[in-house]
């Protein structure tokens, strides 16, 4: 399945991150950097000219905090979808991110694959965590992390029985983009493996068919 290409505004403050992920980017063909900016007034600029369709965000910028400005930007385009990139793994910094609408949250020493894979993800619908930082969620708060919409219905297919083949033909995904959405359920759930993912995934379905 062709998937249309990110259109990936890079919002940071140092030039050499924004230079290395330009880097990072050149030879992969679904993400199109389309700009970068240094600080808060420039990123509103920039989205406004080029019209990304993710912003990899800094959360430390000159004039506004990435998570303020994620806040601006989608009040005035919710169909933008951001993803912050930062060095910070505090669960505080997280949540706050994505109660100002964020779609994901990577640390700056994550590999570029995975770097991609949240790409991906969010371009698709869902959320996305680096594992070290939904850990730390899970831990710092009593209630499981919500399931984006996406993957709640990703889950409930797979306790119905289907395979994440079948899962990518009925909802129109590729079936990387399934996969990761599975690694993101476990990683939100905190769960081990693909059997226990099963296991959930069946209960989840009968709990809810029982509603």
């Amino acid at each position: 399945m062709n998937m249309t290409p990110a259109r990936l505004l890079i919002v940071d403050d140092h030039p050499i991150v924004r230079e290395g992920l330009r880097a990072r980017f050149g030879s992969t063909p679904h993400i199109d950097v389309v700009g970068e900016a240094g600080g808060a007034g420039e990123a509103i600029e920039q989205v406004a000219a080029c019209r990304p369709s993710v912003v990899l965000m800094d959360v430390g910028l000159k004039g506004a905090t990435g998570i303020e400005l994620a806040a601006m930007l989608l009040e005035r385009y919710p169909m933008l979808k951001v993803l912050m990139f930062s060095v910070y793994d505090n669960p505080d910094y997280v949540q706050s991110a994505m109660q100002a609408g964020a779609s994901g949250y990577v640390l700056k020493d994550s590999p570029t694959a995975e770097l991609l894979v949240a790409i991906d993800v969010v371009m698709q619908g869902g959320t996305y965590l680096s594992n070290g930082v939904s850990k730390r969620l899970v831990r710092g708060q009593a209630q499981r992390p919500m399931l984006s919409p996406r993957e709640s219905e990703i889950l409930s297919a797979l306790g119905r029985g289907e395979s994440s083949k079948q899962v990518a033909r009925a909802l129109g995904l590729s079936v990387r983009t399934v996969e990761a959405h599975r690694q993101s359920i476990k990683r939100k759930l905190d769960l081990d493996g693909q059997a226990e993912l099963i296991k959930y995934a069946v209960e989840h379905t009968r709990r809810h068919g029982a509603e």
